[in-house]
Order: structure tokens, then C-alpha cells, then sequence
């Protein structure tokens, strides 16, 4: 008990790095099918997802056990709850990266985290429902809870071959998304600029439309059609928008937080290789190849800096 009261206290954000690392790895497993590169790339990614997941929910769990003050803080700041939920949106990550290998393991994480995700999302908007927000807390961190958690939802259930469940669960993703997008583009446009400290959380705003795109292509399963290309364009519209003002967002150095850029990343990979499994021939498929190597490249660029950050000794004081 001793040694377990002096492991680290990791902020839930950390979770990102997961979605990163698996969101890479289920992109490398849709290159092979489609390009055929090396099988193996995709599946130790996933594997190393699969660890730093049972990692963290060990040090989060410990963090609740041991520091449970620090874990109510968390939960109840206005920023970093919504990252809370990651614990439960992973675990459906990490459900599709072991279905390959145990759908009876795959469907006990999804389930789990499923009850995780829906449990906390409720309670978390209800909260938000009851008022008193400031405005300067709003944050793309807000899609995390119904937004990712939906879609990440829609996509394992339909890989699971509940098709007509995964559905549902995207209905309230999109429409829940399309009501914090506005809400949040009205705060960057109408109120003061983020604090620096916080905007590196603008990276989140890539995923809404790409990991949304992904879970229609899994829930529809037919080949590509307007909406499917609408939501991709509009996630190519907000990645172009992020690399225009991205030395304003890194007006700090590179924190963990910067890892809320790499599920929207790795999805803007994925989609367009999935599209071109189901018949794709336009400017995706054209595309695929440069945004493809693009997302590895940084998430290997967060990787290295992460790995630094280790090594410094400064991974939890940024």
C-alpha cells in the first residue's frame, strides 16, 4: 500500500495519449486492407495503446483511492471534467483494437465502457444544463462527454455487429455536436481569446466531424454518399483553420494537452482509407496517401516530445 500511495497522480487528460497511439493503429490496420503495407505496424501500436490504457486506469483508479481530493477537484473544475470521460471512451477504443483477437474481451470493454461513457455524460450535461458557467470556460473539451463519447460508441457497436444501436448512439453525437459547435464558435468569436494555458484544448475541435465521419461510414456500411463527404470537408476546414493559427495556440511549449489534436488527426487519416474501401475514387481517395503520412508524422512529433517531457522529469508539470 506504501508503494502504491507514491505512484504518480495523472490528470484524466492523459487518456488522450491512447486515443492517439490507438486512433494510429486502427489507421495502419485500414492501410493494410487497402494498401496492403505491413500488418504488424498497426497491431503493436494497438498493443501499445492497449498498455498505456491499463497504465493509466490503473494510476486513475489509484488517484481516486489514494488522492481523492485531487480526483473531486478534477471532476469538478470546468475545464477538466470533460476529460474524466475519457476513461470509458478509451475502453471502447481499446474494445475495437482486441476484437481482432477476443470479441468475448472485446464486447466486456465495450459494454463497460459504454455504461462508463453514458453514466457520466448524462451527469456531466446535467450539470452544465443547471447553469452557471462561465463563458470563459468553454472549450472544445466539451465535445468529449456525448460528442466523442457517442461516436467512438456508433463506431465499436457497428464493429461489434450492432449496427442498428450504433446508430442511435451517432444520432445523439451529431446533433449534440452541431449544439456545442455553435456554442463554442460563438465564444472564440464574440467573447475574449483563450488564456494560452487552455488553447492548446482548440485541437479537440478537429475530431467532432473526422471520428464522426467514422462512425457513419461504420453504421451505414454503403459506399460513400453526400453527408459522408460533407462531414469529411468540413473536418478538412477545421484542420486547415488549426494549422493557420497553431503559433497562436502554441504560444506555450508542448504539454500533454496537446495531445487533444491527435484523435481528430489519426480519424482524418482513417476516414478517407475507409471511404476507399467502400468504392471511394474522388478527392479523398486522392488525398489519402498525404493525410495519412501526415498523422503519423505527428504523432510521432508528440510521441518524441512526450518521451522528452519523461526524461525531463516535467510530464506531470506541464
Amino acid at each position: 500500500m506504501a508503494l502504491l500511495s507514491k505512484l504518480p497522480i495523472v490528470p484524466a487528460s492523459f487518456f488522450g495519449i491512447v486515443l492517439g497511439i490507438g486512433g494510429l493503429g486502427g489507421a495502419w490496420r485500414a492501410a493494410h486492407r487497402v494498401w496492403h503495407v505491413p500488418s504488424l505496424i498497426g497491431e503493436v501500436l494497438l498493443l501499445i495503446a492497449t498498455l498505456v490504457w491499463v497504465l493509466l486506469l490503473a494510476l486513475y483508479a489509484r488517484k481516486w483511492i489514494f488522492a481523492r481530493d485531487q480526483a473531486l477537484a478534477e471532476l469538478n473544475h470546468p475545464v477538466q471534467c470533460c476529460f474524466v470521460g475519457l476513461a470509458g471512451l478509451t475502453a471502447m477504443v481499446i474494445a475495437i483494437a482486441v476484437l481482432p483477437y477476443s470479441r468475448a474481451t472485446a464486447l466486456v470493454l465495450f459494454v463497460l465502457g459504454f455504461i462508463y461513457t453514458v453514466a457520466f455524460a448524462v451527469w456531466l450535461t446535467g450539470s452544465l444544463w443547471e447553469g452557471g458557467r462561465d463563458n470563459a470556460n468553454i472549450t472544445a473539451a466539451l465535445y468529449l462527454p456525448v460528442v466523442g463519447g457517442s461516436f467512438v460508441a456508433a463506431a465499436a457497436a457497428a464493429a461489434l455487429g450492432y449496427a442498428d444501436w450504433g446508430l442511435l448512439a451517432f444520432g445523439a453525437g451529431a446533433f449534440t455536436w452541431l449544439a456545442v459547435d455553435a456554442m463554442l464558435l460563438y465564444r472564440l468569436y464574440a467573447s475574449e481569446a483563450l488564456p494560452p494555458i487552455i488553447r492548446s484544448t482548440m485541437g479537440i475541435q478537429l475530431a467532432p466531424p473526422t471520428v464522426g465521419a467514422l462512425a457513419y461510414i461504420n453504421v451505414a456500411n454503403a459506399p460513400p454518399d453526400m453527408f459522408i463527404h460533407a462531414m469529411l470537408a468540413y473536418g478538412l476546414m477545421q484542420a486547415v483553420v488549426l494549422l493557420r493559427i497553431l503559433p497562436w495556440i502554441a504560444a506555450r511549449p508542448f504539454s500533454m494537452g496537446y495531445w487533444g489534436f491527435s484523435f481528430g488527426v489519426t480519424a482524418l487519416s482513417t476516414a478517407p482509407l475507409r471511404l476507399i474501401e467502400h468504392g471511394e475514387t474522388g478527392p479523398f481517395a486522392l488525398m489519402a496517401p498525404y493525410l495519412f503520412i501526415g498523422g503519423n508524422l505527428i504523432i510521432l512529433l508528440m510521441i518524441v516530445a512526450t518521451l522528452r517531457l519523461l526524461w525531463q522529469g516535467k510530464l506531470l508539470s506541464t
